[in-house]
């Protein structure tokens, strides 16, 4: 009871010391793939990287602990992070403080929904997420994320459009306005560092190597270049107006949203007094509203895109400061120092005493030192309401990720695995990691390779790598400043070229052509609809459904005859000449409501296209069920048939099945004599009664008999 409870007690029968010196080592090493990668998956989540240490903290050690793999290793992962992203975008502004604690109320609900599936034994509700829907999601999630780091490689900002390829778009666009060469040139320095050590020596902890050496050459030349000056230091008069222009725009924005919020005020308290004309004036006031802020936001993005195309050349003046000249306008007495400078412009005012000038790359800046802060999220239940659809999304495909993960281990260590303990594991992890300020996390299926590598014995690895996180966190953090964020976008980059599988499509086409169409249709749908990634798994949820309800509402209803090896086979798919008095009718799939009429309409044809027909068994080895609806069509049946002067009888039926026609009496009224065990019985049985001057010379139940045959 006890290792129910806490299942890593169980690690300890047979521990020795040199398996604890073996998960120490694993643990750091995972630790040493962990540190970087969380940071960069915390900036494609939309959050500030330290957030991505906070993720690193706590889940790690928690889903090992109480989950029942012992070489998973959790964390931010690429897809979840692009999840809680795209989950997040209609309810705030990346990396603001109400979007930081929508991210960690989004991790509990993650967690909640995950333990209780574990909690009430419901893991088998993953299957919904067919693998050729996940291999579509997953191919295209993968592109998605890989070109959402575009921007960041080539040091450029823009707004992110409706759609993402509109926003990739829009991404060439600024890069060929300007495009920051140190930036690129970093990116593809960390790109080579761990490609080459990849191929060079894979024990070697390449991303570390590569955040190392270019975080010292951001610090050695200064490649974060940054300064704040007032408006008055901008020598270009059109400059400044259209700086004035933009924050005018957006003071117009700030006053529509507070009209917005008294309008939806308003509305609900109409609502509340059943007062259908105010509700129609409140309604009116809040699209008019809406009308305005989208005209305004438009305005507010060509505006910001016109102001980050505007080049400069900066002097440095001991008297005065700094002076910035607009590059297509520069004095001719003016000679400017080296690099070029734009304005850095967000979503927020510019402050005219202040204006950011960006000489240089961005790079992560300041990472408070010490551990988060800890604490329950702030529950509040539209939020919370609006987040369900999306926490049960990643909750499914975060499982998925994480089960098909420690299977895979599984196979080669020879662990039991308990996939509702695993979701238990998961749960908490999510659930507790949010009081530490952590996002949704998931398996990673490199760091677990890494830790089943390293030679990880025990769930006490992942403790390991969590306190390394822990000293990061209270001692190292300072030396992080320099990282570029170029190299967080090529670890992303790096890190997801694993998810794409193309193979998968051409194995799923193999296997059914429907299928490869759906992880096709999937993969395409994702893509279309990013960032809105929930339609995308929707649409494949869908089609999957769809083909199975087809299936089951036409299941495969064939007539048999005998082979070449003896067996009784589908005589239309190996082109057998079927009997002209005996039609063995072969049912494949549960006998219910939905498909009860349809085995009729087929018994039907067969009377219809066999006039010579005198019996009909019907081989119910492959109804494995039958319900109500079932019963009573095939009674009906039986009725209609034998009226016709045909004789009926089952053969193959199940104990499920005979009970049932046991408790309908349908048994009775078949007759014992025409319920036969198996189908060599069956015709054995009415072979003599059904070929009494029979014009054929060889029966095709009996022996051989090819089409082709004369």
């Amino acid at each position: 009871m006890i290792a129910k409870f806490f299942p890593f007690i169980v690690w300890l029968k047979g521990y020795r010391l040199n398996d604890l010196r073996m998960d120490f080592v694993a643990g750091i090493t995972v630790a040493l793939v962990l540190i970087p990668q969380s940071m960069a998956y915390a900036q494609l989540a939309g959050l500030p990287v330290y957030y991505g240490l906070y993720a690193a903290f706590l889940p790690p050690m928690i889903a090992a602990l109480f989950g029942s793999s012992r070489q998973l290793a959790t964390g931010p992962v690429a897809v979840v992070s692009l999840m809680t992203s795209a989950s997040l975008a209609s309810l705030a502004t990346a990396g603001s403080p109400s979007y930081i604690a929508y991210a960690i109320l989004l991790a509990f609900i993650v967690g909640l929904f995950q333990f209780l599936l574990g909690l009430l034994r419901l893991g088998l509700l993953v299957n919904f997420l067919s693998h050729p829907v996940v291999n579509g999601f997953t191919n295209a999630a993968a592109i998605i994320i890989a070109t959402s780091q575009l921007s960041k490689m080539f040091g450029v900002y823009v707004d992110s459009a409706e759609h993402h390829y509109e926003t990739i778009v829009r991404v060439l666009v600024a890069a060929s306005h300007y495009i920051h060469w140190p930036t690129l040139a970093m990116g593809i320095l960390a790109f080579v560092i761990m490609y080459g050590l990849r191929r060079i020596s894979p024990k070697i902890p390449n991303v570390l190597v590569a955040v190392v050496v270019t975080t010292a050459i951001s610090w050695a030349i200064g490649f974060e270049k940054n300064v704040e000056v007032p408006l008055e230091a901008i020598q270009d008069q059109e400059a400044r107006h259209m700086i004035g222009t933009f924050n005018e725009t957006v003071k117009a924005m700030s006053a529509l949203a507070e009209q917005r919020t008294e309008a939806y005020r308003d509305l609900e308290a109409a609502r509340k007094d059943h007062d259908p004309l105010a509700v129609l004036d409140a309604k009116h006031r809040v699209e008019v509203i809406a009308m305005k802020m989208e005209r305004l936001q438009e305005e507010a993005h060509v505006q910001r895109e016109a102001l980050r195309r505007l080049k400069f050349y900066g002097v440095n003046g001991r008297a005065d400061g700094w002076r910035f000249y607009r590059a297509d306008r520069l004095p001719p007495e003016v000679k400017p120092q080296g690099a070029v400078w734009h304005i850095r412009v967000g979503n927020s005012a510019l402050k005219p005493e202040a204006i950011r000038m960006m000489g240089g790359g961005a790079v992560v800046g300041n990472i408070p030192r010490g551990l988060p802060a800890f604490g329950v999220p702030k529950l509040e239940l539209n939020v919370m309401l609006r987040l369900l659809p999306f926490a049960a999304i990643i909750s499914l495909l975060g499982f998925m990720e994480a089960i098909s993960i420690a299977k895979a281990m599984a196979a080669k260590t020879g662990q039991r695995l308990d996939p509702n303990q695993e979701l238990i594991g998961q749960g908490l992890a999510n659930v507790l990691g949010s009081l530490g300020q952590s996002y949704p996390v998931s398996g990673s299926f490199s760091r677990s390779a890494v830790n089943l590598q390293a030679g990880a014995v025990s769930g006490l690895s992942s403790v390991f790598t969590s306190l390394a996180v822990v000293i990061v966190l209270l001692f190292f953090t300072p030396l992080l400043y320099h990282l570029p964020q170029s190299v967080l976008a090529a670890i992303i980059m790096m890190a997801v070229v694993g998810l794409l599988n193309v193979s998968g499509f051409v194995h799923a086409w193999r296997a059914q052509w429907y299928d490869g169409l759906i992880s096709i249709l999937s993969f395409i749908s994702t893509l279309a609809f990013a960032p809105h990634l929930d339609r995308g798994i929707m649409v494949g949820v869908v089609l999957s459904l769809g083909v199975f309800l087809y299936k089951s509402m036409r299941p495969k209803v064939v007539t048999l005859a005998r082979t070449e090896d003896g067996a009784l086979r589908s005589a239309r798919d190996h082109g057998l000449r079927e009997c002209r008095y005996v039609a063995m009718v072969r049912f494949d799939g549960p006998l219910f409501f939905a498909n009860a009429s349809y085995l009729e309409d087929k018994i039907t044809e067969r009377m219809q296209d066999s006039k010579d027909l005198k019996h009909i068994v019907i081989v119910a080895n492959g109804i494995n069920d039958i319900d109500a609806s079932g019963e009573e069509m095939l009674s009906l049946m039986i009725d209609r048939v034998r009226a016709a002067g045909i004789d009926v009888s089952l053969s193959g039926v199940n104990e499920a099945v005979m009970r049932v026609l046991k408790r309908t009496y349908l048994w009775e009224k078949i007759g014992e004599d025409h319920i036969f065990p198996t189908m060599e019985k069956a015709i054995a049985a009415i072979y003599d009664r059904t070929h009494r001057e029979s014009a054929e010379q060889v029966c095709p139940l009996v022996r051989v008999c090819r089409l082709a045959e004369n």
